[in-house]
């Protein structure tokens, strides 16, 4: 085919079947998940959760490859590519994930023009329609009948959700699934039960599988969650009812890896969560799903819109300010933006490459809860106006190269936007209730130790490096210091006669001496012996070696996303 030959239809064409090759292998993947759950392949879920994310970069590449065969993109006109949008609108009519290709089309784009082009007539900066909620809403639920007992609803949904593997004991599941609705409701509720409504698709992730619906009454519902897990010895268990919705939403938090949801109408899916989760934003729920790409889309929509809609000025972040990144937010919005320094400090002997393959690291990774999701921008644009001037002085002072100052806008070459959460240092230092101290000190030691077992060693320690979020939990999201847990020596301190003998002794570049550890992840001496107290393995080498162990092993971490009061006895 010649250039002459090729229209802008053609090239339309073209843009579609890569979208559709890209969510056929992702459908793939995804749908095998119930076969690996059935199986306990676990490093099998690992691998398959690494190769969906890097599935879409691959298929982009090779659409992008698959254009500049057909035609030279550069030397094409503007109408070229808004006729070309108006194209590829056409080829979306009726599409069940329009609004996923529209995000392809977009890094399409983005991709010729290395991000530097960002204009609705061209791109899909505002999505081509509204997705009317409900329009495929019998295509992903399931309805339950609860004309009868509590039991035998459970029992249609048992016989509806099966999996290829025996329950471990299916009639203590039934009774306790049975007592706790049972308890949750009241006597009220239970006589106003109108029907159960519950997604078709299961939830997968981790060693774990989720099937998620609602209680509907009258006037109201109230949303669960059931968990399933898989005993040692292959058998199917329920291990937990969810029905709080805090517990929901940490179900779906930005610390945990994408579910697989085998699901062909993910705009629909994600309507009926944010049903049950209202005070999560749609791009956090395609995000969970693992549509990441579109969660950034639409995050970056709400971002636009969310400007519009108020006058605060972008400012510094709080905290102690970081020695590899540069961390600024926006009073009113719930995230932070993170840009690479130019420079670091002295002690820090990395490279920027090094912090961004950190990230790549962690984005790819089982984050078990503990670390936070990122996205990446590239040529982000603010409105200068919006920017607070000793924000602007710090961000040519620290970020010059990744920073360009136009007329009206100040340009962002990369960057990485994390949700918000209160840096621990400062609400420990704020927290005057004791409990509440104790806790989050408590929950600081398992998230290193649940991260280390998770196969990364977080390197920074500093508990300045952690937030916390609204509902308690204690998140890592200072990347630029981690490893493998393989990349590292545990040792103890090397023993000398000489107190000045130190830097003579036989110290390698990843050696680690975790009786150290007790000096820097909390500083004030109250706190350090309520850590000490609750975690004082943490500050021996042979804590760490059998973490290392277990993990070569193959040993998989599973972290339940709920209190462990929720568990079912067995």
């Amino acid at each position: 085919m010649s250039i002459k030959q090729v229209t802008n239809q053609q090239i339309a064409y073209e843009i579609l079947k890569g979208f559709e090759k890209s969510f056929r292998l992702y459908n793939r993947i995804t749908s095998d998940a119930k076969k690996r759950f059935e199986t306990s392949k676990w490093r099998a879920c690992q691998q398959a959760s690494r190769d969906r994310i890097s599935l879409y970069e691959s298929i982009l590449t090779e659409t992008v490859a698959q254009i500049y065969t057909l035609f030279l993109p550069q030397q094409q006109s503007p109408e070229f590519w808004r006729s070309l949008k108006q194209d590829f609108v056409v080829l979306l009519d009726d599409h069940p994930q329009f609004e996923l290709a529209e995000t392809f089309y977009n890094s399409v784009i983005g991709r010729i023009f290395k991000h530097q082009r960002i204009d609705d007539s061209m791109m899909f900066v505002l999505p081509s329609r509204c997705y009317l909620s409900g329009v495929n809403r019998p295509r992903v639920i399931n309805i339950f009948d609860t004309d009868k007992t509590v039991k035998s609803t459970l029992q249609q949904m048992f016989t509806h959700y099966r999996f290829n593997v025996p329950f471990e004991n299916y009639q203590r599941d039934l009774h306790n699934l049975t007592s706790t609705i049972k308890a949750r409701l009241s006597f009220e509720q239970l006589t106003q039960v109108k029907r159960v409504e519950m997604l078709q698709s299961e939830f997968f992730r981790g060693r774990a599988a989720y099937l998620v619906g609602r209680i509907c009454f009258e006037d109201d519902y109230k949303p669960f969650v059931v968990a399933l897990l898989m005993s040692e010895a292959g058998e199917l268990y329920v291990d937990a009812l969810l029905t709080e919705k805090r517990d929901l939403s940490v179900l779906f938090g930005f610390a945990r890896a994408y579910f697989m949801v085998d699901t062909q109408y993910p705009a629909e899916v994600v309507a009926f969560l944010q049903e049950l989760l209202p005070n999560k934003k749609h791009f956090e729920l395609y995000t969970a799903l693992g549509f990441y790409k579109h969660g950034k889309t639409v995050f970056y929509r709400n971002f636009l819109q969310h400007l519009e809609e108020s006058d605060d000025q972008f400012e510094i972040a709080p905290g102690i300010r970081g020695l590899v990144m540069m961390c600024f937010h926006l009073p009113s919005y719930g995230v932070v933006i993170k840009i690479i320094k130019d420079e670091f400090a002295e002690s820090k002997k990395i490279t920027r490459q090094h912090v961004i393959d950190c990230y790549k690291l962690v984005k790819s990774h089982d984050r078990i809860g503990r670390m936070a999701d990122t996205h990446e921008f590239a040529n982000f644009r603010l409105p200068k106006h919006r920017i607070h001037p000793d924000l602007l002085q710090e961000l040519q002072d620290t970020c010059g190269n990744s920073i360009e100052i136009l007329e009206d806008e100040v340009l962002i070459k990369h960057l990485y936007i994390e949700r918000k959460m209160t840096p621990l240092n400062i609400y420990l230092a704020n927290e005057t209730d004791p409990d509440k101290i104790r806790n989050a000190i408590l929950d600081l030691g398992l998230a290193i130790k649940q991260i280390a077992a998770a196969n990364i060693f977080p390197g920074d320690m500093l508990h300045k490096n952690f937030g916390i979020t609204r509902h308690g939990r204690v998140i890592f999201y200072d990347y630029d210091e981690i490893c493998y847990m393989s990349e590292r020596n545990f040792r103890k301190i090397p023993q000398s006669d000489d107190p000045y003998a130190m830097d003579t002794l036989s110290v390698a570049p990843n050696d680690v001496f975790p009786e150290q550890f007790e000096h820097f992840i909390v500083g004030k001496r109250e706190l350090k012996a309520i850590f000490k107290e609750l975690h004082a393995d943490l500050f021996t080498p042979e804590y760490w070696q059998n973490v290392q162990k277990q993990v070569a092993n193959g040993d998989i971490i599973h972290v339940i996303p709920y209190p462990e009061s929720d568990k079912f006895q067995r």
